[in-house]
């Protein structure tokens, strides 16, 4: 039996978007391909607020962050880490043979821009990962602010994780001064999973002018050559572009204000669900998550019996990631979700509740 996702991604695909994955294939270095690739990516930049390059990737948003690291970090990187992600990232930074350091704090903290501040401030760092909504945890750093102090330190480079947090609030790049903006498409921008978007910077594309080792599938420079072109460097998943040109479409249709509200309205639904229902939040309240809930089991409720059952009557839930497994469980609000599909899971689970006790 399919499940109806309830998990922090991949999310629902809307039956639009799945018809437009059944578009005729078109070669990638034909005319037509070209036109498709230069109305997603204006499309893209129109979303991002953004004159900067837009790249697509065909590959999870780790690819594209990986790529990040061996195309933009000259020197040392800080990897500010706050949840299993944002730990994976420094890994990463790690093993692509960079010189890095992990600023970490605790699971359910926010990255903060006082944070940022203290350790740019070293002159140690020439490049820097944050993620912006770190999905194992449901905690969304203050970007806004985060911007601001990076403002101070123009020869650092940003690297901006938006994975689960782009298109459902406000993310403009060029005023937010990100170098480097990453996103998957199998969350808030409610696509299947299996491509990436990125965006370069002048001051990126500079930076990766000057460093070796780059590789080649994710070479700035491939993408920066190719793009001229209405292109990619290699085979695209043709199939996810056109999904992602009917999104984009379907996106302007809603209005990026009324996708705003409605990604609050959810939000504020299932924190109400939450509270009332006895359990706690893992995140403090000014840092919580637009995109998913990441709640405490305080109740002691039987997750993984809860899982079970909530599978059995068609529905996929999350209990928890990592460490924090069974001690938190995850309620997700984003992407094209209506109020309607929340409150019809909301009540499947308050009816599972009530036979577990």
């Amino acid at each position: 039996m399919a499940k109806k996702l309830f998990i922090p991604g991949p999310v629902e695909v809307h039956p639009d978007i799945l018809q437009a994955m059944a578009t005729p294939m078109v070669g990638h270095r034909m005319a037509e391909y070209a036109t498709l690739h230069g109305r997603v990516t204006t499309g893209l930049k129109k979303l991002l607020a953004t004159e900067a390059k837009v790249f697509l990737s065909t590959s999870s948003a780790f690819g594209a962050m990986e790529g990040a690291v061996r195309n933009l970090v000259a020197g040392r990187c800080v990897n500010f880490c706050n949840g299993a992600f944002s730990d994976k990232w420094h890994d990463v930074t790690r093993r692509c043979g960079k010189e890095a350091d992990a600023v970490k704090v605790e699971w359910g903290k926010p990255i903060t821009a006082e944070l940022v501040d203290e350790a740019l401030a070293t002159g140690k760092y020439d490049s820097l990962t944050l993620i912006h909504n770190e999905t194992s945890t449901g905690v969304m750093s203050p970007l806004p602010e985060i911007a601001a102090v990076l403002r101070k330190y123009p020869d650092v480079v940003s690297i901006i994780d938006t994975v689960s947090s782009m298109s459902a609030l406000p993310i403009p790049v060029d005023e937010f001064g990100i170098d480097c903006c990453i996103f998957g498409v199998q969350k808030a921008f409610a696509l299947p999973p299996g491509l990436a978007v990125f965006t370069a910077s002048e001051k990126a594309l500079a930076r990766a002018r000057t460093v070796e080792g780059r590789g080649y599938y994710f070479d700035f420079l491939e993408f920066e050559a190719n793009d001229a072109k209405n292109n990619t460097p290699s085979t695209p998943c043709i199939s996810l572009i056109y999904a992602m040109d009917k999104q984009l479409e379907r996106m302007f249709a809603e209005g990026f204000e009324q996708r705003w509200a409605r990604h609050r309205a959810l939000a504020d639904l299932v924190r109400g669900w939450v509270s009332d229902r006895g359990y706690g939040f893992f995140a403090e309240e000014a840092y919580r998550s637009m995109t998913l809930t990441c709640a405490v089991n305080s109740r002691g409720t039987d997750l993984a019996s809860l899982k079970k059952m909530l599978g059995e009557r068609g529905f996929a839930f999350d209990d928890g990631y990592g460490k924090i497994k069974g001690k938190t469980f995850r309620i997700p609000h984003m992407g094209d979700m209506q109020r309607s599909d929340l409150e019809e899971f909301l009540a499947v689970i308050d009816e599972c509740l009530a036979v577990l006790g």
